[in-house]
């Protein structure tokens, strides 16, 4: 029920607030693309959180642990999983904030990529009492950020192809005046 909950607070914040600002600036279908990739994020690592709001403060905090890769030194749990789970959630970060934001270098990419995830990092243990926050996770997220970049690097004439296509058609997918 909680993640019901989550989902159309969503929706009603994609309907009411963002969809409203995208609709008329060309960018709706590259915009909607992040939001829906950020709210799967916020699925995987948060959720359920408007239900857990009130029990945030009810249980012990577990302090991040700061020893990078201490999972893979000691062959604990299934490490292997979590960071290519952890590079693989943020790869799609990577090549869409380029799309997203006109003045995206990779420094600035870097950046955002790093503070979603110590963002997410902190409150997991907040939101969830048997999540752990950890180093690791966040630097595997910043290395998916990077790969994924460099996917938009390499594939950015294809998807600038794509782009113009549709906008010789006149189809309002997306402004190209922004990214030229």
């Amino acid at each position: 029920m909680g993640y019901i909950i989550d989902f159309v607070a969503l929706a009603l914040l994609y309907v009411f607030v963002f969809l409203r600002k995208w609709k008329g600036k060309g960018t709706l279908f590259v915009n909607t693309l992040m939001y829906i990739y950020l709210s799967f994020v916020l699925y995987f690592t948060l959720m359920p959180i408007i239900i857990s709001i009130p029990s945030i403060l009810n249980h012990s905090y577990a302090p991040m642990n700061l020893v990078p890769f201490i999972d893979v030194l000691t062959g604990r749990g299934d490490f292997l999983r979590q960071i290519v789970l952890n590079i693989i959630m943020t790869v799609p970060f990577g090549f869409l904030f380029p799309l997203v934001h006109k003045a995206a270098k990779f420094s600035r990419m870097i950046f955002f990529c790093f503070f979603m995830s110590l963002g997410i990092e902190i409150l997991q243990p907040f939101i969830n009492p048997f999540r752990a926050s950890d180093i690791t996770d966040l630097i595997t997220n910043v290395v998916g950020g990077m790969i994924g970049y460099g996917f938009y690097v390499i594939f950015k004439p294809v998807v600038f192809r794509i782009f113009r296509l549709y906008e010789s058609r006149n189809l309002k997918f997306v402004n190209l005046k922004k990214y030229l």
